[in-house]
């Protein structure tokens, strides 16, 4: 587990190498246990190391026998004592014990389509010194990142953006249009940032530089047909099997491994994997908060209990909330308002003062459809499809009534789901996502931008952007097209791009045992009855694992890892929103003041509870504080 950087040139002239030097410093967090470079004409790679496996000998960058092909690689491939073995019956001469050295001669029998034999999850860049070329790949899911952009002929690219930053001749213009889609979706959805010009490498993409010319292309997308067609009994044994051998291959470390409980299935079903593949105490770690019917701990505690683990949790509060997010958006480098970032912040820091690896059950949701909206969409479809004097008039009246529960956990209640359906006549059906979870609607934009601001902005790319990718699966249910667009967007977007930086702004990797390609794709052909059926998701997953969970777990809907935000803004973190949102804010730049003032003013009276809104404002007013030009 890594960061890496480099430049390549299509000068091929010799790169800047103290640029470089400072891009690397920049990710030393990634990779504390280590440091290396190659330099050649017209390319430089660097990276830091986190060491987990092969301690000794698996330093970087690695080259083949000829040392004609170098790389650097951000990751773990599980799968790499099978392609050892592969390899040297090929012919080839190994020399270290380390999955990175497999690439490089994985590369020399298959070429770019080296990346089709990796298991797990990463971002590489490989140097062909007598082609004269690099190629860049990020893993299927988009796990690892990997930001780049093209500079009058040099390609820049780096793990995190704070680093392609530092190696730029000048800091690139704000792209006000992605900011604009940050506040729908709470997140900037690949492969744009906030900055012109730069990029995210997307997910299942390789990149290839030759000659000043930079090609990118698709090399997989997960698939949902064809469907399985085998009983039901034999998928769940099916199912056990390959989610068991999924977190048995995560398991290989050199260093203390651990995993992050949070009390749904998921980490749970995980969790209880490990125990059985194990002879010692598996290490749980978890978080829960004052306010109980935001906190997970008792579920965890449940499952701690039943696998006698050795067991940490820890209850967190507002604290200091602002000189934390500070830390985190640094290593963001761009605004991600999911709220649930500031949890995972301080759990990852309390795991890594146990454990350097720790598995999660980040995934489940997205492969097993366990979001609430999944459920819901079939009712909105049916809502879309009455008379508008009844969508457009008395439903609203009548829901609008109801008590405004944005700030609760997902799930809660269908009260929430109801509520939003007042927004559906300003989106497009399809986006289940902005139905369900969108922060600022369409409608919202209009009134919050300023005048000569949005004028320059194209409106609607939000809902034309998730409505692309499920047009873009042209079979399939409805089930399937809504999963095919959040595994595109959402997944890599907000949940990754929030478990990568969060472990590793303290140096923990984290492990994902339901985002296995092998996994998902067999997840994907499911029938859409063995993920929703009725009010709930995920339902061959609960009853393939119902005897290895407490009761009380395998029951429970879906909360997610909420936090109590709307109360921390009414009550201690009152002052801090209202001077984020003032007149004399960095916000009012761009929006309007008096807008901004309504919506901290009615969640104060208790009118509306702007909750995750404010949330979403205030942390991009602190990271537009330090990137907003003088």
């Amino acid at each position: 587990m890594c960061g890496i950087c480099g430049l390549a040139t299509s000068k091929l002239t010799p790169v800047d190498r103290e640029l470089l030097r400072s891009m690397n410093d920049a990710m030393v967090h990634r990779g504390p246990d280590g440091e290396g470079y190659y330099f050649a004409d017209g390319v430089g790679l660097a990276m830091r190391r986190l060491a987990v496996i092969d301690l000794v000998t698996g330093d970087q960058p690695i080259a083949n026998e000829t040392e004609s092909i170098w790389i650097v690689f951000n990751g773990e491939v599980f799968n790499f004592h099978e392609l050892r073995d592969r390899l040297q019956k090929m012919g080839h001469k190994l020399k270290t014990q380390t999955d990175t050295e497999c690439l490089v001669h994985l590369y020399e029998e298959y070429g770019d389509d080296c990346v089709h034999h990796l298991r797990g999850h990463f971002a590489f860049a490989l140097w062909d010194d007598e082609k004269k070329r690099l190629l860049i790949a990020r893993d299927r899911l988009g796990q690892k990142p990997l930001y780049y952009t093209l500079v009058e002929g040099t390609l820049f690219f780096c793990s995190e953006l704070s680093g392609l930053l530092d190696g730029l001749p000048r800091k690139p213009d704000i792209d006000l249009q992605a900011i604009d889609m940050y506040l729908s979706l709470q997140y900037i959805p690949e492969p744009q940032t906030p900055y012109k010009g730069i990029y995210k490498l997307p997910a299942g993409h390789r990149a290839i530089f030759s000659a000043g010319n930079l090609i990118l292309e698709r090399y997989w997308s997960l698939q949902f047909h064809p469907k399985w067609q085998a009983p039901e009994d034999d998928l769940m044994a099916e199912l056990r099997e390959k989610t068991r051998e999924a977190v048995q291959i995560r398991m290989i470390s050199d260093v203390p491994l651990g995993a992050h409980l949070s009390g749904g299935i998921d980490s749970s079903i995980v969790v209880a994997l490990m125990a059985q593949s194990s002879s010692l105490p598996v290490k749980t770690f978890s978080v829960g908060f004052e306010e109980e019917r935001f906190s997970e701990l008792p579920y965890a505690r449940a499952v701690a209990d039943k696998y006698n683990t050795e067991h940490h949790e820890f209850t967190l509060t507002y604290g200091d909330i602002p000189t934390t997010l500070e830390h985190m958006i640094a290593h963001f480098g761009e605004p991600l308002a999911d709220p649930s970032a500031l949890p995972m912040y301080h759990l990852a820091r309390e795991t890594r003062k146990h454990v350097t690896v720790a598995l999660n059950g980040d995934g489940g949701d997205d492969t097993f459809a366990g979001y609430q909206r999944y459920w819901l969409d079939p009712w909105a479809n049916i809502y879309m499809r009455l008379p508008q004097w009844l969508t457009h008039n008395l439903i609203p009246k009548f829901v609008g009534l109801l008590p405004d529960r944005t700030g609760a956990p997902v799930g809660a209640s269908i009260l929430n789901g109801l509520k939003r359906l007042k927004q559906l006549p300003e989106v497009d059906k399809r986006a289940s996502i902005l139905r369900w979870g969108s922060y600022f609607t369409p409608m919202d934009r209009v009134e919050l931008w300023k005048e000569s601001y949005r004028e320059h902005l194209v409106p609607g790319e939000p809902e034309r952007l998730l409505v692309t990718l499920f047009e873009q699966m042209k079979a399939g249910s409805f089930l399937d097209r809504t999963m095919f667009a959040d595994l595109n967007s959402y997944l890599p977007g907000d949940l990754l791009a929030k478990a990568d930086r969060m472990t590793m702004v303290h140096s923990l990797e984290g492990r994902s045992p339901f985002l296995d390609h092998e996994l998902a794709s067999w997840a994907a052909r499911l029938p859409d009855g063995m993920k929703v059926r009725g009010l709930r998701g995920k339902m061959l997953l609960r009853k393939a694992f119902a005897n290895d969970l407490p009761p009380s777990v395998n029951r429970r809907g879906k909360q997610g890892f909420g936090i109590p935000i709307g109360a921390w803004f009414k009550g201690p973190m009152r002052g801090w929103a209202g001077e984020m949102l003032s007149e004399d804010s960095i916000l009012s730049a761009w929006f309007k003041p008096e807008r901004l003032m309504q919506i901290y003013n009615e969640h104060q009276a208790g009118k509306i509870n702007h909750g995750k809104r404010i949330w979403a404002l205030v942390v991009l007013g602190v990271w537009a504080k330090g990137n907003l030009s003088s």
